[in-house]
């Protein structure tokens, strides 16, 4: 009886972690189909992002599917900083370490409207903000020569 005691949470953490896997692997799946739609997308835990045309598309995953959609244009962005902890970083030099990382795109709508999407990794915020930079750059470039 000491054995199966010993035992026991053991047990309990092997299906413990199971369950998160399976939970996991849901939100995954999810996401696989919500990014068909997309010409580029990206999964982390705390966004997904997708970008069809100049339209940016984020929310939230969940194993039942992603919710908190918002959608916003590029050619409603004025601007795209990529913040970690808070503080816009330069992309080119970008730090290493961070606990809070987020693109911000400011909205040319108002002084105050901004949109902060969560990434769990800096390179592959770096990886975004640059590409989405060049492409608000080329949009800009093409309002101007029209």
């Amino acid at each position: 009886m000491e054995r199966g005691l010993l035992w026991l949470p053991l047990l309990i953490a092997f299906f413990w972690l199971a369950w998160q896997g399976s939970k996991e692997y849901q939100k995954v799946e999810a996401y696989k189909i919500w990014a068909g739609q997309f010409e580029r997308a990206k999964y982390d835990i705390y966004a997904v992002l997708g970008q069809k045309d100049n339209n940016l598309t984020w929310g939230k995953p969940t194993p039942k599917g992603i919710i908190n959609l918002e959608t916003f244009s590029l050619l409603d962005v004025k601007k795209i900083h990529l913040l970690v902890d808070g503080k816009i970083v330069n992309i080119a030099a970008h730090p290493t370490k961070g606990r809070a990382i987020e693109l911000e795109f400011i909205i040319a709508e108002s002084a105050n409207s901004s949109i902060h999407i969560p990434f769990t990794e800096i390179p592959l915020a770096v990886k975004w903000a640059e590409y989405l930079q060049g492409a608000l750059q080329n949009l800009l470039e093409e309002q101007t020569l029209s």
